[in-house]
C-alpha cells in the first residue's frame, strides 16, 4: 500500500468516531472542521499543554460542538478572515467523565466547575468554546495570556499596556459577538452561544440563573 494510504489509514483509525462522541451525549454534536475545515482545532485537552500537564482526551478526538454553535464559529471565522486572522479552537464539547477529571485534577479550583452539582460546565451542554486567535499563516498572535491562565491577566476586559494585544483581544471578541457569542468574565478565550438557556433543561437553567444571572458568567 502507498505510504500516503497507509498514513491515511493511521489518522482514521487513530479518530474518535463522532458517533462514539455523540454517544457520551443526549443531543446532536458536529465536528466543527467539517462545518469549516479552515478552523484550526489544537484540543489543548488531547496534550499535555493545559492546567493538569496531562491528556484527559483520547488521541484524535474531534472538536464537537451543537451545530448552532459549529455555525456560528464559521460566521465569525469568515469575519475575522476580512482581516487578515483565524479562529484556533482549544476545547468545545467536554463529557460530563472529563469534566470531572478535570474538577479533581485541578483540586477543587474555584474557576472550574463541579459536574456533579448544578449546571456543570456549559462545555458539557456543547453550548460553549475555548477559542484564540491566530494570523492567516496560522501562526499565534500575542493575546492577554496563555489558555487556563487563572490570573488577572486572563479578565475578559484587557488591562494591560500593549496596544496590539488589545486589538487582538477586541477583534476577536467583536467577531464572536457578532456570530452569537456570549463571553466569560474571568476567561477570555471562553465563549458561550447568547442563548444558552434554551439549550438546558428548564431546572439547570433556573439554577443557573440563580447563581450567575441572566448574563452566564460561570465557571469552565
Amino acid at each position: 500500500m502507498p505510504r500516503f494510504n497507509v498514513h491515511i489509514c493511521l489518522l482514521a483509525a487513530m479518530a474518535v468516531p463522532l458517533s462514539q462522541v455523540n454517544a457520551q451525549a443526549d443531543f446532536h454534536l458536529l465536528d466543527i472542521k467539517s462545518v469549516d475545515p479552515t478552523i484550526v482545532v489544537e484540543l489543548r485537552y488531547a496534550g499535555r499543554n493545559n492546567l493538569v500537564g496531562h491528556s484527559l482526551y483520547p488521541l484524535g478526538t474531534y472538536a464537537v460542538a451543537r451545530p448552532e454553535v459549529a455555525s456560528g464559529l464559521a460566521a465569525a471565522q469568515a469575519f475575522l478572515r476580512r482581516y487578515q486572522y483565524r479562529l484556533k479552537v482549544w476545547d468545545a464539547y467536554r463529557p460530563p467523565s472529563v469534566q470531572l477529571k478535570l474538577w479533581q485534577a485541578s483540586h477543587n479550583n474555584d474557576y472550574v466547575a463541579n459536574p456533579e452539582t448544578g449546571v456543570g460546565s456549559l462545555h458539557s451542554w456543547g453550548v460553549a468554546v475555548d477559542v484564540t486567535l491566530i494570523d492567516s499563516w496560522s501562526r499565534p498572535v500575542p493575546m492577554p495570556s496563555d489558555f487556563d491562565d487563572f490570573t488577572p491577566a486572563a479578565m475578559w476586559r484587557y488591562a494591560g499596556p500593549d496596544p496590539e494585544i488589545r486589538t487582538h483581544v477586541h477583534l476577536l471578541q467583536m467577531a464572536m459577538r457578532n456570530a452569537g457569542f456570549l463571553g466569560l468574565r474571568t476567561e477570555w478565550w471562553h465563549f458561550t452561544l447568547a442563548d444558552w438557556k434554551k439549550y438546558l433543561p428548564p431546572d439547570k437553567v433556573q439554577a443557573a440563573v440563580q447563581v450567575f444571572g441572566t448574563q452566564w458568567q460561570g465557571k469552565l
